[in-house]
């Protein structure tokens, strides 16, 4: 339980580490706004992607022989990581660190199901909680002494010997198990389809700012695909793609449901309730999550020039958070309900965000941070530990494997869409911020906009440049960036307020089960 526990907090670690350190990483790297947001989103988008497929196939194939193949294409992409010299190569390997993400995290769970029962699964989960836990907090602490101490690349080279542990002890340790009534016949369409959709969306919502929400502003080019900088944006072509390929997803997987052939998406679980609201309010969760990790490092380190340690100091309180209330949360849910817990922690999630949104300024330090951090962290611990209860409660026990693996997805998809999407918020807010203030400071307007296009383009790095060249311009940065961290943190406690409102009508643990009401 130690190893397997192990091998997934090797998968959670990993990107918490990298929003401590991505600021660096793109002052090193000489990254745009949108490449930092492809570092990081196009791990989930891969993760969300191909978790179902795979968790079926460790099912069929054997879950022990997945997890040590995960682990291994996760500690290569690892190295590649470490070995980066430009931003595609980087992106290129998180890219492969998410194919052994979705590899790793369902052999892992399914494992866990098959070998341990009754009393003993009780105690392997609790072992399973502490260690993930704990490494959730020590993580970020892990990744920023490191960054700070040696450079970001031994923060992604740390995972080799981490991972050899991982497989040694899989092998010596872990038994094989797999599922005999699993077909070795995946959906691969549905796997194509649900990944052509997302990659489309997400890539509107990253590269909106880059290439033109509609009219091209300059020349793409991706491998064999070349669009010129004149007429319609490539940015709207790839939202309408993607928006086609997720409801010919609908279509195909209702086809196949209906002809009794596998799924990655059974849409009929989505006529559960239950499971319908809370896979709803787990994405927006997971939007808020990731959204803020991805802005506050950067404000903290663009702004004070922290280290990546300190910003990971910073942090902290969100991780100690989550750990106490996760705790406390299956005491305090037996009294409360699921129901209720879920909601008490999605309010203290909206309090916390719309906080850190309506108190930031340019000299506000992580120090100040820590209270809403904290209360964000407990909001977090209370959610995560309700949400898969609520998820599954009402599902099928034949259909549990798919449902978990769906809710799974759903946070998957709500941590790359929340990077896309509380990116732009922030790009689009230090564009408008720096280019008001450079017009108040008396500066031309052209030479506004100039700079403005540099400070969203380098996601705030630029900042730093412009403390040896004036004064003003410097103070008009750090101004904008704290105003464009402000708008991603009250667009954050806006998403996570309609969250809130979809949990309101979920069924409560004292309410009489929906299959036994007269009606």
């Amino acid at each position: 339980m130690v190893v397997i526990s192990l091998g997934v907090s090797l998968i959670i670690v990993d990107a918490t580490i990298v929003n401590v350190m991505l600021p660096r990483v793109v002052g090193d790297l000489r990254l745009t706004t949108t490449g930092a947001e492809w570092i990081t989103s196009i791990y989930s988008l891969v993760f969300a992607a191909l978790l179902i497929p795979f968790g079926r196939a460790g099912d069929a194939y054997g879950r022990r022989r997945m997890l040590v193949l995960g682990t291994v294409v996760f500690v290569a992409s690892s190295l590649l990581a470490a070995r980066s010299g430009s931003g595609a190569e980087l992106v290129a390997s998180r890219l492969l660190q998410g194919v052994g993400a979705s590899m790793i995290l369902p052999a892992a769970l399914s494992t866990v199901t098959a070998v341990f029962t009754g009393r003993d699964r009780a105690v392997a989960f609790g072992i399973w909680g502490s260690l993930i836990g704990g490494m959730a907090a020590l993580g970020p602490l892990l990744g920023g002494w490191l960054a700070t101490s040696y450079g970001w690349r031994w923060a992604f080279g740390v995972n080799v010997p981490l991972g050899a542990a991982i497989v040694a002890g899989t092998l010596l340790l872990v038994p094989e198990t797999r599922d005999p009534a699993v077909r070795r016949v995946g959906d691969w369409q549905g796997t194509v389809l649900s990944t052509a959709g997302l990659a489309g969306v997400v890539f509107a919502l990253i590269e909106g700012q880059r290439y033109g929400w509609w009219s091209a502003t300059r020349p793409f080019s991706a491998g064999p695909v070349h669009w010129p900088g004149a007429g319609i944006s490539p940015v709207p072509v790839a939202l309408a793609a993607g928006v086609l390929a997720l409801v010919a997803l609908v279509a195909v997987e209702r086809a196949r449901a209906a002809a009794g052939r596998p799924v990655v998406l059974d849409l009929s679980l989505f006529r559960i309730p239950d499971f319908r609201r809370g896979n709803a309010a787990a994405s927006l969760i997971s939007v808020g999550e990731l959204g803020l990790m991805f802005v506050l490092p950067l404000f903290l380190q663009d702004v004070h020039g922290n280290s990546p340690l300190q910003v990971s100091v910073a942090i902290l309180p969100l991780a100690i958070g989550t750990f106490i209330a996760g705790g406390l949360s299956a005491r305090l849910s037996r009294r409360l309900g699921a129901a209720r817990m879920l909601q008490a922690g999605m309010a203290l999630e909206v309090v916390a965000a719309a906080l850190i949104g309506l108190t930031t300024r340019a000299d506000t330090t992580g120090f100040q941070l820590a209270p809403w951090m904290l209360v964000y962290g407990i909001g977090l611990g209370l959610t995560t530990g309700q949400l898969t209860r609520i998820v599954l409660r009402d599902v099928p026990p034949a259909s549990a494997g798919l449902a978990s693996g769906t809710q799974s997805t759903a946070r998957q998809v709500g941590s790359a869409l929340g990077i896309a999407l509380i990116g732009a918020v922030f790009a689009v807010g230090l564009s408008h911020a720096m280019t008001a203030r450079v017009r108040d400071a008396g500066l031309p307007a052209g030479r506004g906009a100039a700079y403005a296009e540099r400070l969203r383009d380098s996601a705030g790095t630029f900042a730093r440049d412009l403390r040896q060249e004036d004064p003003r311009l410097s103070r008009a940065a750090d101004e904008s960036l704290a105003v464009a961290t402000d708008r991603a943190a009250l667009a954050t406690a806006a998403l996570l307020a309609v969250g809130l409102l979809l949990t309101l009508r979920l069924r409560r643990d004292t309410d009489p089960d929906p299959e036994e009401s007269p009606a």
